[in-house]
Parts: C-alpha cells; structure tokens; sequence
C-alpha cells in the first residue's frame, strides 16, 4: 500500500476515496477518527490519510487527485436537486449525491 492522499479536512479526503472508487481504485482511509489524539500527538499525525491497495494504479490515482486540486481551484456550485451550495472540488452534492 502506498499513502496517495491526506488533508486536515476529512470531507476532502473522503472525496478524494469517492472520487477513486468511482474509476474502480481501490483504497483504504487511516486515521479516520483520529482527531480526538489532537494534543497528546502532533497535528499532521491526526489528519486522515488515503491509501491505495494496489500500487500499479498510482499514476492514474495520482492523476484523479491532480484533476481534483484543480477542480477545487474553480467556483462553488449549487446543486440542482436540493439548492445546497457544494465546494468546487466535489463532483457530487454532499448533501444529497446529485452529480454535479
């Protein structure tokens, strides 16, 4: 396994394991509920990490996640189905799932 992925803010990490999940990459999330250690460990050791299973998908994970941090570059969106008002660097609601 090989860490692709982590980020203070976990709705972004999670994004990022939808986002690959979507393409058929298989990954595993680490320090999920880790954020409670805050304190008794260092901040970067409690952020939550995104692994890949299988190392022979790196650069097309790599190049998912590159789309992604541009994607998050871009404006907010408002969803369709439910008006909620989503960051741009998700494809999908948050609230609902609606695609972007």
């Amino acid at each position: 396994m090989k860490l692709i992925y982590t980020h203070e803010n976990k709705l972004l990490v999670e994004n990022a394991r939808n986002l690959l999940q979507m393409e058929g990459i298989e990954t595993v999330m680490k320090n999920e509920f880790s954020s409670g250690a805050a304190g008794d460990l260092a901040p970067l050791d409690t952020w939550p990490e995104l692994w890949l299973v299988d190392e022979i998908q790196l650069e097309k994970a790599n190049a998912l996640l590159e789309k992604m941090a541009e994607q998050a570059e871009g404006n907010d969106w408002r969803c369709n189905n439910c008006q909620e008002v989503n960051g741009a660097a998700f494809e999908v609601c948050w609230s609902c799932g609606s695609p972007a």
